[in-house]
């Protein structure tokens, strides 16, 4: 059953009805109404194409955390294959909100790492709502050494709202294990190409998105913090936090013209989770590209690409 966000109330209305009609059409209960679903139908697609092509900031966000939106193995199910899934960081133990491990992305052997949110109850607790404790960001360092080892490109999907922010996790030493994941990023030999699939929160994010490419969909969030503790803190008013999405411009068309990200993979009308497979194939699209670009370079080329597309981050405004 879809699900519709507070904005898409006139979309969800349309559909409803035509849905009412549909039904009243299978039982044979109805004269021929096959010219008002279809009138129903233009209106409806029409009006959700005008709400998405003015989302507003605080708009975009609820569209990045929509439920039903693709997660990581959703990409990972459709894009690789032969995937095998690599367990633990070797000093403490696994953690389900990061999943990576070796397959093959259209035919090239690839490191794969992603964040996973969980679409269930059941999922969401499993992986943490996407939220890693150090150990998760420590497995990202050993799968990207692998990757290192063995020459291979290194994909990377971002959706979280943050790392996880517990006393635990803290004690085992979060912020250590961000930077150097981080790092770890900046000094693969390899291409590495991440995509930011949902939201991109705080160094939670950046610990897998310091990449020679970073992609977003079109109605993903990347930010520093998210809205609600933007608000907290700015206004000590959380429910500020559409003001907060606005003044931080956290949307990929902001990030683009910023030059913070590289590119903007389209979604479908509507936004991924109305089509998650087109939305997906976009994205692998927009990967291979990516990797095409970066094929012949050397290890020191590559390595001094990224570090220079960091580095000009803010001078050339």
């Amino acid at each position: 059953m879809r699900s519709y966000l507070d904005f898409e109330k006139p979309v969800a209305e349309l559909e409803a009805k035509i849905e009412e009609l549909r039904a009243l059409a299978d039982s044979g209960n109805a004269v021929a109404i096959g010219d008002e679903i279809t009138h129903l139908e233009t209106k409806s697609r029409r009006a959700l194409s005008d709400l998405y092509t003015a989302l507003t900031p605080w708009q975009k966000t609820m569209v990045a955390r929509h439920p039903q939106r693709p997660h990581f193995v959703d990409y990972c199910a459709e894009l690789i294959t032969d995937f095998t899934p690599l367990a633990g960081d070797r000093k403490f133990g696994e953690d389900e909100a990061i999943i990576g491990g070796l397959g093959r992305f259209r035919g090239e052997s690839v490191c794969i790492i992603g964040q996973e949110k969980g679409s269930s109850t059941e999922t969401r607790l499993k992986h943490n709502f996407g939220m890693a404790r150090p150990e998760g960001y420590r497995k990202a360092v050993r799968l990207m050494e692998l990757a290192s080892r063995f020459d291979l490109p290194v994909i990377t999907f971002v959706d979280t709202a943050g790392a996880y922010p517990g006393i635990g996790a803290e004690e085992r030493g979060q912020a250590e294990a961000i930077a150097r994941s981080t790092d770890a990023c900046l000094m693969l030999p390899t291409p590495n190409v991440s995509v930011i699939i949902g939201e991109g929160g705080s160094g939670g994010a950046i610990a897998l998105a310091t990449a020679n490419r970073v992609l977003m969909l079109e109605h993903s969030v990347y930010s520093v913090i998210s809205p609600e503790g933007a608000a907290s803190i700015l206004w000590r008013d959380p429910t500020r936090a559409q003001d907060a999405a606005t003044a931080m411009k956290i949307t990929a068309q902001d990030l683009l013209r910023f030059q913070i990200i590289d590119a903007i993979i389209p979604e479908p009308a509507g936004g991924a989770h109305r089509n998650p497979k087109a939305a997906i194939n976009a994205a692998g699209d927009a990967i291979a590209a990516s990797l095409q670009d970066l094929a012949g370079l050397s290890p020191v080329e590559i390595k001094r690409a990224r570090a220079d597309k960091f580095l000009a981050i803010g001078r050339k405004l």
